[in-house]
């Protein structure tokens, strides 16, 4: 007998000496696992609308109010605020759904359901974030730059650009606004990626439990 079978046969009788656990053990591992992360998720989305909301107050001061009067935002940047707060609170309604969903969970079918369910969830948030950035970004963009022409053609001046400075203009804007998008999806990835790989590990060790 050489060394590996010698090796083999003494991790066998380590594995003989381990504790086996039944299907209903692993899978209560399991649910408890998934119900905490996704506890966590909706906790991490109602800290992140109160961290959201603070800097508003802070930072959407008279000064800022009156720049949105000058270019002729206000209304559109209170929609803005509306819309997105009710849309952020049905995430977060959501979430709290997902994990109430998940916490009463008693068969392991539903629990695999859910947790898909629960990732959606999070991936359409993310996006939300993502789209709506954007859009909000340019609209502002083209709205100042809009206020900005009439207000220069009533005084009669000239704001005429050439292709080359239009070019340049627009390559810098849509430049920052990339880097604007980047840096928030890098940042959702790191807050929410490491939960939603937890999820997706769980998942997947349900599915070698033998649960079609």
């Amino acid at each position: 007998m050489d060394n590996l079978d010698l090796l083999k046969k003494d991790w066998k009788k380590q594995e003989a000496n381990l504790p086996h656990l039944s299907y209903d053990q692993l899978y209560k591992m399991i649910w408890k696992k998934s119900s905490s992360i996704v506890k966590w998720i909706f906790v991490i989305s109602i800290l992140e609308f109160i961290l959201g909301a603070a800097l508003n107050i802070i930072l959407v001061d008279e000064e800022y109010w009156a720049e949105m009067e000058k270019y002729g935002l206000t209304e559109f940047t209170i929609a803005v605020y509306i819309i997105s707060y009710l849309i952020t609170f049905y995430f977060i309604y959501r979430f709290y759904r997902n994990y109430q969903r998940i916490s009463a969970t008693e068969s392991a079918r539903i629990l695999m359901q859910n947790i898909i369910r629960t990732i959606k969830t999070v991936k359409y948030y993310i996006g939300f974030i993502l789209i709506s950035t954007g859009i909000v970004f340019l609209a502002t963009f083209v709205l100042m730059i809009r206020s900005h022409a009439l207000t220069a053609d009533s005084n009669g001046t000239d704001m005429s650009f050439d292709t080359k400075q239009w070019i340049l203009f627009i390559g810098g804007t849509l430049l920052a606004l990339a880097i604007i998008l980047g840096i928030i999806w890098l940042l959702y990835r790191v807050v929410y990626g490491i939960l939603l790989r937890r999820l997706n590990k769980n998942y997947k060790e349900l599915k070698k439990l033998g649960i079609n």
